[in-house]
């Protein structure tokens, strides 16, 4: 009788083996610097979140759970955060700025970046012409346009809008309030070209045989964009949709220059944290708030990976 041997492990997957682990030790102290730089601040973040301390003092605090987060006294008066109307105010404000500037940045950006992308004479003038803004430091291009919206002497404000305070107006236009859709302005303006930036990258990226094939069969541009071009650029449009709601969930310089610090606290989710932290003093509560605007951000970059079903492998 004839004993089949037990199967030994393939070349493929020890070469495949001795990869990983090749890969593991080169990613090794990346993955220790991360931890100490972004690890080790995040830890004290969720540590002081548990107490009740202040700015000045931090070594005298004492230990009230989840009491920054959501406490009511015995009187009735709620003291966590997040039985603050306040704060759902900065969460809703902070949302509805994110998803229309980023939306808007999308489409403007992957129009630019289909312009771009195709060949005409001074193409590499525009493509550098274009990151002309977002080269701009935020708070130079946020008190530039404050000067513009001002209703007694800007441009636009006095201008063009015969002396309609922007930023001072809370009128809604869609939802929104009018000062944020003036502040989403300011940021579709600046950075819609870093995203045009990401986005032609990936169209670079994609292989030319396959549109010389569908021109043969008689596919149109617009068939050719839907079925083609979206579908393979999905990994790269991930990566700027993630990069650019990061960014836009964390704002607060654009806030803080355009309206001032009182009331970007009542405007974004950072500004909040910033005034219960440095204004108040408060740095149990402030890193409540921070630990809360973490998990936000962390909710929404989990829903776009889910959602754009990309495999990173």
């Amino acid at each position: 009788m004839t004993v089949n041997a037990a199967p030994q492990p393939t070349k493929t997957r020890s070469i495949a083996a001795a990869r990983a682990r090749q890969a593991f030790w080169l990613l090794l102290p990346t993955l220790i610097a991360i931890a100490l730089v972004a690890g080790y601040p995040l830890y004290r973040t969720i540590y002081f979140a548990l107490f009740e301390a202040n700015l000045t003092t931090p070594d005298q605090r004492t230990f009230i759970g989840l009491e920054n987060f959501w406490f009511t006294t015995d009187d009735g008066i709620a003291l966590g955060f997040l039985q603050d109307p306040k704060w759902w105010g900065a969460v809703k404000n902070t949302l509805q700025f994110t998803v229309v500037s980023v939306f808007l940045e999308t489409v403007f950006g992957m129009i630019i970046a289909l312009v771009v992308n195709s060949a005409f004479k001074g193409r590499g003038f525009l493509r550098t012409a274009m990151l002309v803004p977002w080269a701009i430091p935020t708070v130079v291009s946020a008190q530039m346009w404050a000067y513009l919206y001002n209703d007694s002497f800007g441009l636009v404000g006095r201008g063009l809008l015969g002396g309609v305070a922007l930023l001072a107006s809370s009128n809604e236009l869609l939802g929104v309030e009018q000062r944020i859709w003036a502040m989403i302005a300011v940021d579709v303006w600046k950075t819609t070209s870093f995203m045009a930036l990401l986005l032609l990258a990936g169209l670079q990226s994609l292989p030319g045989d396959m549109y010389e094939a569908a021109d043969m069969d008689g596919a149109s541009k617009w068939t050719q964009f839907w079925r083609l071009t979206l579908p393979l650029l999905r990994p790269a449009l991930l990566v700027a949709l993630v990069f650019r709601s990061l960014d836009a969930l964390r704002v607060f310089d654009i806030m803080s220059v355009m309206l001032g610090n009182v009331s970007a606290a009542r405007t974004s989710m950072t500004g909040y944290a910033r005034q219960a932290l440095i204004d108040n003093q408060l740095l149990g509560m402030g890193s409540a708030v921070s630990v809360a605007v973490f998990v936000i951000i962390m909710v929404i970059v989990v829903i776009y990976v889910t959602a754009f079903r990309v495999r990173f492998d």
